[in-house]
């Protein structure tokens, strides 16, 4: 939790995370037509999924950055075994998640999240790449 209160205080972030969670909010709510009484039920539940899965994808890059350092065979056997056994507990933690979100919005919603949540994140970067490009012209 502190790393993510230090990380936001970066000064090279070029973006405001409540912004950022507003527009997520907002085209997810909008992509797979939340009514106001599922939203009340869904974005708790959302929430709670993405920063255990967040946190999650941390332990996996922290698992990563050492598979790419020197190391012995057994080392990068026992670093296989961890990484595979996290992405277990991903996929058991997304089960979870989607039978419990079933509880509060229709299967049909809950099946285009996952592919709503890719197009919000192609989105900005498609935006951060445009920004970029105009900021490169400007220099």
């Amino acid at each position: 939790m502190i790393s993510l209160a230090t990380y936001g205080q970066r000064p090279e972030r070029s973006y405001d995370r409540e912004k950022l969670e507003s527009a997520r909010v907002a085209f997810i709510t909008n992509r797979i037509d939340l009514k106001p009484e599922q939203a009340e039920k869904f974005w708790p539940l959302y929430n709670q999924y993405q920063e255990k899965r967040s946190k999650m994808m941390d332990e996996i890059s922290s698992l990563n950055r050492k598979a790419n350092t020197p190391i012995s065979d057994s080392e990068a056997r026992e670093l296989v075994n961890e990484r595979l056994t996290k992405q277990q507990q991903m996929l058991d933690m997304e089960k979870k998640f989607m039978t419990e979100i079933q509880d509060v919005i229709s299967s049909s919603q809950a099946v285009k999240l996952h592919d709503v949540n890719r197009q919000f994140t192609r989105q900005l970067y498609r935006m951060n790449q445009g920004r970029n490009r105009g900021e490169g012209r400007n220099k």
